[in-house]
């Protein structure tokens, strides 16, 4: 006979608790924080149906639930995030708007190891292999976002949105909903992102999903060299200027190897000369020759599929 086993709990622990439960009644969420953000706070939850423990995404949002017309919007963004299956797209299984604390609130899948900048920080002594292994997961997933029609684009990647899964070498890219929620909240005319890694294109508001190629090669450029691009400005408006004048970061200078170097270079170069995810996955930097010819031939098929949306 079934059993509830809410009883066994440790009474004596107060946080095996839940603090919150969703409006399903399938997610609950414990008060343990798991990181944040200026906007967002990252709780432990778990998911009574399957389980298993998941991560519940708060978002503040006050501005945005005045306006219901970009309330729609939001909604039709995140329900396409629902859609987006790939092994290196972190999974987004629900979500919803809590007008009362005015926030939004979606649950993911929930990362053993932190984001890869927390990762790299604890983990000084990273071979190129693994490096590349950790770009081509990166780029495969940029390249399932960029075949979508629309391209769904992140405009805010970076170290710490990509997460990992140590015992695995696992990376997936996350906080998808975050760049779309955080555009839909400020004003139209704000740029959203991170200076340090947004191409000089995203500042004109003209621009496509190449500003994601370009945020990428910044962030191998930090992997490579433990620094933040740009470290040397001192705030985002001297950033802006060296990045729109084309003046690349001082820390590609601390970059020995020259097919890293070169390959970070064609990641970061002016729009009309940077390429796209499924061409820079065919990069000889990243494989040996066996590899590429049985890359090229998952990507074509991957190509053929990617119409129906995968």
């Amino acid at each position: 006979m079934p059993q509830d086993l809410s009883s066994e709990k440790d009474p004596d622990d107060p946080d095996a608790e839940f603090v919150e439960i969703d409006p399903t009644g399938r997610y609950g969420r414990y008060k343990e924080v798991l990181g944040k953000g200026a906007f967002k706070k990252v709780y432990k939850a778990f998911d009574e149906l399957e389980g298993i423990e998941v991560a519940w995404n708060q978002v503040k949002v006050a501005d945005l639930l005045r306006h219901s017309e970009d309330l729609e919007r939001l909604y039709s963004e995140v329900h396409l995030l629902k859609t987006l299956k790939h092994k290196n797209i972190i999974k987004f299984y629900n979500s919803w708007v809590d007008t009362k604390h005015e926030n939004i609130n979606f649950i993911t899948e929930i990362f053993t190891s932190g984001t890869l900048r927390q990762y790299r920080k604890k983990h000084k002594h990273v071979d190129l292999r693994a490096l590349k292994k950790w770009s081509r997961q990166i780029l495969e997933g940029l390249f399932y976002l960029h075949s979508h029609d629309p391209p769904v684009i992140h405009r805010d990647l970076k170290c710490d949105n990509i997460f990992v899964n140590g015992n695995q070498g696992e990376v997936k890219i996350g906080d998808l909903g975050l760049a779309a929620i955080l555009r839909k909240a400020r004003s139209a005319h704000s740029v959203i992102g991170t200076p340090e890694f947004m191409a000089p294109e995203l500042y004109e508001e003209e621009y496509n999903e190449l500003v994601d190629i370009y945020a990428f090669g910044m962030c191998l450029l930090e992997l490579v060299t433990f620094e933040y691009p740009y470290v040397e400005c001192t705030n985002a408006a001297q950033i802006y200027k060296k990045v729109t004048s084309g003046i690349k970061p001082a820390s590609l200078a601390k970059v020995t190897d020259p097919g890293v170097r070169a390959f970070i270079e064609k990641c970061i170069a002016k729009v009309s000369d940077r390429l796209p995810a499924k061409e820079l996955l065919m990069d000889p930097f990243l494989h040996s020759d066996e590899e590429i010819e049985s890359i090229g031939r998952s990507l074509r098929t991957k190509s053929h599929h990617s119409d129906g949306g995968q």
